[in-house]
């Protein structure tokens, strides 16, 4: 049972960081390109932050969709927790919410509601770690796998610890949304960590409060020190050696071995991230190369020059992707071609037609016949 359980764990890990759209932040393997939009590079942060939207939303009587496709992002990215959102957009996400609600800590409750789903499978390693401190320590070393935007550390100084966060491009106009989101997130994940025995010395904010300071009170336990150089949860040292019971040593060293190995992989998949968000983008309709590089805060023009450095194009990309979804969904007889054009992005079935035609030297009808296995046919007996 064990074994099946570390594959599934696995599994799951993989699905979130090894494919081409969930590995390793290609924000984080595009930082050492010299490239003047560096610091948009860095606006990455994973679906999984949305996680558990719909229902907050829902709460506060919101429509989730509207609020999404307000904020520019995709209205179905709550159903795809491994794909990389813009953190920029997020924060829009966060801020239009609390206008529309009239809610000014709509971004500390939506984190609390949240809780820790919202670091997806890093919750594995935390989990199997030693202690709260190792946990922590790792958490701050691999964070960057979940949010390229953001950084996360972990301070001693004699009798206290601090965990801070920090969003890293000083662009981003009024993210104390997201950041207060972040403060919601760290209380559950020490809660979760240690129990009963989570106690904050204090809660260190930048800036001046959201809301009433008596309302962090009532869902924080404790009033901001407001004005402070950090973001932070400042606490007892002595937590950092509390052991935790659910360590699994030998999963632990798995699991942070292929996170390692992971977080080594080069900017040669960057075209394979692109055609993950083609194949996600594609069945909504019409795609373009101005799409793509604005969900990767880029320019058109920046985009594909680092897709000429690695010997392809968005053309390209875009072609194959087509390819083989079409051969993918042929197979599946319940799809019109109508349809399958439309989901391929092709304004109606001639121009889809002429490309088949142009990619395979045969039309979809004569590939279905000559490409698929013939289903048997039935036996009539007689009676």
């Amino acid at each position: 049972m064990k074994t099946r359980h570390t594959f599934d764990i696995f599994r799951q890990i993989g699905a979130l960081f090894s494919n081409p759209l969930g590995a390793p932040d290609p924000a984080r393997r595009l930082r050492n390109i010299n490239q003047p939009e560096r610091l948009a590079m860095t606006d990455f942060a994973r679906a999984s932050a949305l996680h558990g939207f719909a229902d907050y939303a829902a709460s506060q009587h919101l429509d989730a969709q509207e609020m999404l496709a307000l904020a520019g992002l995709p209205i179905d990215i709550l159903e795809q927790s491994e794909s990389l959102i813009s953190y920029r957009k997020l924060v829009r996400l966060l801020n239009l919410c609390v206008a529309r609600t009239g809610n000014p800590l709509f971004g500390l409750q939506f984190g609390l509601h949240q809780g820790i789903g919202i670091l997806g499978p890093l919750l594995y390693l935390i989990r199997n770690a030693k202690t709260v401190g190792e946990a922590l320590h790792e958490l701050s070393a691999f964070y960057h796998l979940h949010s390229g935007a953001n950084d996360v550390a972990l301070e001693t100084d004699g009798r206290y610890a601090q965990l801070s966060f920090t969003v890293l491009d000083d662009s981003i106009e009024d993210a104390r949304q997201g950041v207060e989101l972040a403060v919601g997130v760290g209380w559950q994940l020490m809660h979760m960590l240690l129990g009963k025995s989570w106690v904050a010395e204090a809660l260190l904010l930048q800036g001046t409060p959201s809301g009433d300071p008596a309302a962090y009170k009532r869902l924080l336990g404790h009033t901001p020190q407001f004005n402070a150089s950090s973001n932070a949860w400042l606490f007892n040292a002595r937590l950092l050696e509390m052991p935790l019971s659910s360590a699994d040593e030998a999963l632990h060293r798995l699991i942070k071995q292929h996170l390692e190995a992971l977080d080594d992989m080069s900017t040669q998949e960057l075209p394979d991230h692109v055609q993950r968000l083609l194949r996600s983008l594609l069945p909504n309709g019409r795609v373009s190369i101005e799409q793509i590089a604005d969900l990767m805060m880029l320019s058109s023009r920046s985009l594909q020059r680092y897709l000429a450095d690695e010997g392809t194009s968005f053309q390209q990309l875009l072609d194959k992707t087509r390819q083989g979804m079409a051969k993918r969904y042929l197979t599946d007889s319940s799809i019109s071609m109508t349809q399958l054009a439309s989901m391929l992005g092709y304004s109606d079935l001639s121009a889809f037609s002429r490309a088949f035609q142009r990619w395979f030297g045969l039309s979809p009808k004569n590939w279905q016949t000559r490409c698929l296995p013939k289903k048997p046919r039935k036996l009539h007996l007689r009676h």
